[in-house]
């Protein structure tokens, strides 16, 4: 027998359509096996898509996919999933509590058309610049960035705002890379702490346009190097997108806006 899944694609970190970052978003009351929902993600294309069960007298479940894995935390399918929950499931609600597989449960408010996100800090291992793969190097035309750090992705430091807006990377050197890297400055303009970039090739989309999750290792690291606890980042992608960030001593609160874009069914 034939059923419907609800669902929508969400911009998040984006105040109007067609700006941040897309995440498809379907909620149901009944578990799908993984093999369904990879299927899922692969035939909506988005980087990640997000999948929300809802179940009685617990907290929501979210997951999240790529095209071609589950992945551990996704920052702007987070925010697109409670997005979605706070206007269409439970609009008489200002925050959920969304239980998750890899990372515990994770809070989020809503404040007007605003939604906070408590997420855990990943603080990166400093590297040796001569220990960067030099793969990754190439892509980035051997250009040497003052700092590296490592910890789910590869976090790459430099001193040129303008060079990091505009350099285009070579994609099929970073697709032969396994990890995803970030690359980040000092912002150049006053309304930015620092700018980054994510790429993300090995998983086959070549960039991601706004990266909450990553901002869960730029944060601590902008944190003590400008000496602040707010700050205020740009993801410099075509796209783009803003965060705003809040740091204590053992979580990241990321904030941005969201926009639906797309209302409809999915069909099994």
């Amino acid at each position: 027998m034939k059923k419907e899944i609800k669902f929508w694609q969400v911009d998040a970190f984006a105040s109007e359509a067609f700006k941040g970052n897309p995440a498809a978003v379907f909620v149901f009351e009944e578990e799908i096996d993984d093999a369904t929902l990879q299927s899922i993600a692969i035939e909506m294309n988005q980087s990640e898509s997000a999948f929300v069960l809802l179940r009685d007298g617990q907290n929501p479940l979210l997951r999240w996919f790529t095209p071609t894995f589950e992945i551990d935390l996704c920052g702007h399918a987070t925010l697109a999933s409670s997005h979605v929950y706070l206007n269409y499931i439970h609009p008489e609600l200002s925050d959920v509590t969304f239980d998750t597989k890899f990372v515990g449960p994770l809070n989020i408010a809503r404040d007007k058309d605003q939604y906070t996100m408590d997420f855990p800090i990943r603080k990166g291992e400093k590297l040796d610049t001569k220990d960067i793969p030099q793969i990754v190097l190439e892509a980035l035309g051997n250009k040497m960035p003052l700092e590296a750090w490592k910890a789910r992705d590869l976090m790459l430091v430099y001193d040129d705002a303008e060079w990091l807006r505009t350099v285009e990377p070579d994609f099929n050197l970073l697709k032969k890379y396994p990890d995803f890297v970030a690359i980040t400055a000092k912002s150049d303009e006053e309304k930015y702490d620092f700018i980054s970039r994510f790429f993300t090739a090995g998983d086959g989309l070549d960039e991601d346009p706004v990266t909450g999750s990553a901002h869960c290792t730029l944060t601590p690291y902008w944190a003590e190097k400008l000496q602040k606890i707010n700050l205020k980042a740009y993801q410099a992608s075509k796209r783009g997108g803003a965060l705003s960030l809040e740091i204590d001593h053992k979580s990241v609160r990321i904030t941005g806006k969201a926009v639906t874009v797309i209302e409809g069914n999915l069909t099994l």
